[in-house]
């Protein structure tokens, strides 16, 4: 293996991995092809040098792996990547892009996740996916019943009175076909409600257990979900420089689209992670229907704003203190004082 490589740039798949090895000059020393097997020994015999990754869920685990070898590993978002792909796109290209990129001075990266923030995540991933099955066949069993002329109440927890006439043999409005059919649907929509409450319990366990959990959850909008999703989520508060770059990093600050001194602002960005976003702006919500009227800073808002811009600017607010509290410590209306 030469010894002059001093940046990798890592293109990974699920079975075949393109590498492109360069010197300090830039110049290419090694481009070739790997199986999965063959990554760890091939940077195993290669001297710990600077290795690039595209961020992706597969990137955090091969950077952990190549950190604990000795390499000093960074991840780039995807679409800073792509305007260093000179031709089509292949592999091959996709990793030499990666190793250009990485050298850049004004390159921004990704944190690698632990394994722990990764166990979390997949929680919260496994919640999402159930309620999205639940909202399915909730809309299923209301469009079954319509045919026959059916109609529930709305909203989703009014959905018990449709599933008591489907097992109500009595109600002869549904035929006895369809109902045998509409039970499975009722059986695997109890299934779904009996997992999510157990995954609930699961989320309550790991917010009670953690004690930055638990001083988020002081803040008003912050609960079990959105807690251990946030400390699941940062890697650490340092990587940022100040709340402001937080509520950034989420997405809920303008668009910009500005030239020629004229300054024109949008919507909000929705870049980052629009999970975490999602829980931000329902808590403020949340906030803006319990304390709309008494506190008066939030009424004058909701007087000068509407509801949708209130509900974003009270989440790049809840933003903004989550990060002081992980960054400096305290809880919610006792923050640790920064030094002068």
């Amino acid at each position: 293996m030469p010894n002059a490589v001093h940046v990798v740039g890592l293109d990974i798949a699920k079975s075949v991995f393109q590498v492109h090895c360069a010197d300090e000059r830039g110049r290419v020393v090694v481009r070739r092809q790997l199986k999965r097997e063959q990554v760890e020994p091939f940077f195993q015999a290669l001297p710990a040098c600077l290795v690039a990754l595209e961020a992706c869920p597969g990137a955090h685990y091969w950077g952990r792996l190549l950190r604990s070898i000795g390499h000093d590993v960074r991840l780039i978002p995807a679409q800073y990547v792509r305007p260093y792909v000179k031709t089509n796109k292949n592999d091959a290209a996709d990793a030499e892009a990666i190793c250009e990129a990485v050298t850049r001075p004004t390159m921004r990266f990704v944190p690698i996740k632990e394994e722990m923030q990764q166990e979390v995540l997949v929680i919260h991933r496994v919640r999402e996916m159930l309620i999205r099955q639940r909202t399915q066949l909730i809309n299923a069993i209301r469009g079954h019943l319509a045919e026959f002329g059916v109609i529930g109440p709305n909203r989703a927890h009014n959905i018990g009175l449709l599933t008591v006439m489907i097992e109500d043999e009595s109600e002869t409005r549904i035929p006895s076909v369809a109902r045998h059919a509409l039970r499975y649907l009722v059986s695997q929509l109890r299934e779904i409600k009996t997992k999510l409450v157990q995954i609930d319990d699961d989320l309550a366990l790991v917010a009670k257990s953690s004690e930055a959990c638990r001083r988020l959850m002081t803040i008003p909008g912050v609960g079990v979900i959105t807690a251990s999703a946030l400390v699941a989520s940062m890697r650490d508060p340092s990587d940022f420089a100040s709340g402001r770059h937080f509520a950034a990093w989420l997405g809920l600050v303008p668009r910009q689209h500005s030239t020629g001194g004229k300054e024109q602002l949008g919507g909000i960005s929705k870049r980052g992670d629009g999970y975490l976003r999602k829980l931000l702006i329902h808590g403020s919500r949340s906030i803006m229907r319990w304390k709309g009227r008494s506190w008066t800073w939030l009424a004058q808002l909701r007087d000068r704003r509407p509801a949708n811009v209130a509900a974003v600017a009270i989440a790049n607010k809840t933003a903004r203190v989550v990060w002081a509290l992980l960054r400096f410590g305290g809880i919610y209306g006792q923050p640790v004082q920064r030094a002068a």
